[in-house]
């Protein structure tokens, strides 16, 4: 290992890092990495996001006027909403508090020498100068100089786009946002905070690409086109209720904003966001750590799954079962250079450690150079100085990387693999571990046979995806017909593919990925063509990993999953960590987003019908020159029954139903017939009602009948969105009918919400209308599911 000495000419320290003083005295000036971290918003960015709306605003300027100008009643709608506020900003609350908690149990806590001993502290602690210690999988937190090198492999592809690693040495730079991929040592802190590299580069590399949210954009989408609708149908229908006769001014005020409050779809945005809030408080109870809402959604639209077998499909722990020497070496000796190699490897993999704990260093071996293992090359190796002074080089990795292909060793290599085995090599060799080509020529010595423990919940969660109708793809460094037998042991079945069998160009990969299931021998860069392959295809993709030759894979997947035991750098481009490293957590994840973008979708319906036919009315109103139907308080009551209630538990329920692409698309199919539907049969309804009463309340009566009217097609568009039913939809419905009914009969609530049914003939004429409209309701979304199917 090269040190690097204390520089007196800058007063920045060397190996051993800066006393207590020089750590206060770096605080008091600010030199701190005080970088703010992305988690969640604050307290007061929620509320602001909550309250000041652009519908939220038009509703409380119509709200205000509703106050000076109609009773109590007719401005329900500024409780609902203020209600509905409220009910946001608490979720969205909890929800923060949830990944706040989360976020602090799967924070990375950096090394960093102080007076001569390393300890653990939080990453905002970290001041200039600081000397930090990293390994494998270890991420740079700041910009610095690296003071000690051990074999000390960068990977700097997230920051400049270049795949191979680069060595570094005492002396050279280190970018935040790189990380190990081997070897280790130590660097010096020379920009914190806002200064480093990654956090003038918004912490692109060393955080995440943003998820992509069709659920969100789309909504976003219909409320762009229902603003641009709801502005001119607002002007003409102020136009034409100020201009009727038979409507005095407050009169004439309440029903226009009677008529332009329904427009606005305020409850969409809000149990969105609800859905979302809950989604995270469910799995947070799950130790699931969710970086990014929408990672909810995007894993539920996922089709396939790439999965890396150590950490994810096997446990990281192995054992060593067998010690198989080759030719005439001897065992005892075989041992002897085991323990010597893993004495020689400070930060031991998860194979190196069986070995250690099977093969304890000898007395009196010395490291003269050490390579550690990467992910690229498959195997590490060390010189090594006998008791006796006797040198040799040593490697250690996959037989089938250090030997040729016609190696008699890689017959007996074989068969421990189909039996779902991990074998290494011992291998010796004359040139010098700075060559290139190091394992050219080697001599096998030894079979080193690992068994690897397999995850108990595995392949139940296997299943899952499979029923689910998501492929999963396992994707792994090892061999591949070792990988290919742990798969068939978990119930997976497919074709087994060598990686480095696979065509270079994305086409052909793509192919080969679509038909293969099990791909071993894969490299870091690997992984990240295949991913690319994969959605250059039309799949949306997952990558579960914990490693650090998983990060690049993770980074372009479009969703990430890493496991919260995992290296540093995994967790940072992660959408989502799983806090508990159980990979039985996923199937959760995928039924929350499931559950959350299906029933998203069936309630979007119930909101936009509503904006389709109140636009509708407005329009035929300001045409017809006649008084809007409605005040305020009847659409309030209606809005309430037939969507507000319903739409908060049908939000909440369990939903397995895979989410499809082009949500605007498949709301809108039924919402606007739905809305032209009730909108055409309400007014019908209105027009007869004029027709029919005469007198003073006559303006009474017909919003009655065509409430009613309104209120049952309403009814049947929500008992078309609850099927398929159950027990509890059915009791939602009929709960929402029978409040419905309760207002009708019970004279204070009639003269509340002013509705009283007059006569016979028009009250049945209503129902009669909403009954042929329900029917023709019935056939045309029949029609529609046949002639522009999801």
């Amino acid at each position: 290992m090269t040190h690097l000495d204390v520089d007196a000419r800058t007063g920045a320290a060397g190996a051993g890092g800066l006393s207590a003083a020089e750590v206060a005295e770096r605080m008091a000036r600010g030199q701190v990495n005080d970088v703010p971290v992305r988690s969640s918003r604050s307290l007061g960015e929620i509320v602001r996001a909550n309250v000041f709306t652009r519908f939220n605003a038009i509703i409380g300027v119509l709200w205000v006027i509703m106050l000076v100008v109609a009773p109590l009643q007719d401005s329900l709608f500024g409780y609902v909403i203020l209600a509905n506020t409220g009910i946001g900003i608490v979720q969205e609350w909890r929800a923060k508090k949830t990944l706040d908690s989360l976020a602090v149990i799967g924070e990375v806590r950096p090394r960093v020498r102080r007076d001569g001993t390393a300890a653990e502290i939080a990453t905002s602690e970290i001041v200039l100068d600081d000397v930090l210690e990293f390994g494998p999988g270890d991420k740079a937190l700041v910009d610095g100089v690296c003071v000690e090198a051990d074999g000390l492999e960068i990977d700097e592809s997230l920051l400049t786009g270049e795949a191979d690693p680069v060595v570094k040495r005492p002396g050279d730079q280190v970018m935040s946002g790189s990380f190990v991929v081997a070897g280790g040592g130590a660097y010096r802190a020379t920009r914190v905070g806002r200064e480093a590299y990654a956090a003038q580069l918004a912490e692109e590399a060393s955080r995440f690409t943003l998820v992509q949210s069709e659920l969100r954009s789309g909504i976003s989408t219909i409320l762009k086109y229902i603003t641009w609708m709801m502005v001119p149908t607002a002007i003409g229908l102020i136009v034409s209720q100020l201009t009727v006769e038979r409507n005095e001014l407050r009169g004439a005020v309440a029903r226009t904003v009677g008529g332009i409050v329904p427009m606005i779809p305020e409850g969409l945005v809000l149990l969105t966001s609800v859905a979302f809030a809950i989604g995270v408080v469910r799995l947070g109870r799950k130790q699931c750590l969710v970086q990014e809402l929408p990672a909810i959604e995007g894993l539920a639209r996922v089709d396939t799954v790439c999965l890396d077998k150590t950490g994810t499909l096997t446990e990281g722990g192995m054992d060593l079962t067998e010690l198989r020497p080759l030719g005439d070496a001897d065992e005892g000796r075989v041992r002897a250079v085991l323990g010597a190699l893993g004495a020689a490897d400070p930060r031991p993999n998860a194979s190196l450690q069986a070995v250690i704990a099977a093969c304890p260093a000898p007395d009196g071996w010395k490291t003269a150079d050490a390579l550690p293992f990467s992910s690229a090359r498959k195997y590490s190796g060390a010189r090594l100085a006998e008791g006796d002074g006797t040198e040799g080089t040593w490697l250690l990795g996959a037989p089938d990387v250090l030997l040729a292909e016609d190696d008699p060793a890689l017959a007996e290599t074989g068969r421990r693999n189909e039996e779902g085995l991990r074998v290494l090599l011992l291998a010796r060799t004359d040139r010098a571990l700075d060559d290139a080509e190091v394992a050219e020529g080697a001599h096998a010595v030894a079979l080193v046979v690992l068994e690897q423990r397999l995850r108990p919940d595995a392949a139940e969660t296997l299943r899952y995806f499979a029923d689910q109708d998501v492929r999963a793809k396992v994707i792994s460094g090892d061999n591949a017909v070792s990988v290919g037998a742990v798969a068939a042991k978990l119930g997976l079945s497919g074709d087994t593919v060598d990686a480095r069998r696979l065509p270079a160009e994305r086409d052909g990969m793509g192919e080969a990925m679509d038909a293969g299931t099990v791909f071993g021998r894969v490299t870091p860069q690997q992984k990240r063509d295949m991913v690319g392959a994969l959605q250059s295809r039309g799949h949306t993709v997952a990558m579960t990993g914990d490693g650090v030759n998983d990060v690049l894979a993770l980074k372009d997947a479009d969703i990430g999953v890493a496991m919260g035991s995992g290296s540093e750098a995994t967790r940072a481009v992660a959408q989502i960590v799983l806090l508990n490293n159980s990979f039985a957590t996923l199937p959760s994840v995928v039924a929350e987003g499931r559950r959350v973008i299906g029933n998203i979708t069936r309630v979007a319906t119930l909101f936009l019908v509503k904006t389709v036919y109140s636009v509708l009315l407005a329009i035929l109103v300001a045409c017809s020159q006649v008084e809007y139907p409605f005040l305020p308080r009847h659409l309030t009551l209606l809005s309430t029954l037939t969507i507000g209630v319903p739409a908060f538990f049908l939000a909440l329920a369990p939903n397995k139903e895979r989410a499809k692409p082009h949500f605007v698309r498949r709301v809108m199919r039924y919402a606007i017939p739905g809305g032209v539907v009730a909108g055409a049969a309400t007014f019908l309804t209105y027009l007869l009602a004029r027709h029919h009463y005469t007198g003073s309340g006559a303006l009474d009566a017909e919003t009655s009948a065509a409430t009613l009217t309104l209120f049952l097609i309403s009814m049947w568009v929500l008992a078309i969105i609850a099927r398929p039913y159950t027990w509890w939809r059915v009791a939602l419905v009929v709960a929402m009918g029978a409040a419905f009914m309760v207002v009708l009969i019970v004279p204070w609530l009639q003269d509340f919400f002013a509705l009283k049914l007059v006569g016979v003939t028009m009250p049945w004429t209503a129902v009669g209308v909403a009954v042929a409209a329900a029917a023709a309701l019935e056939l045309l979304w029949r029609w529609v599911d046949r002639r522009f199917p999801a």
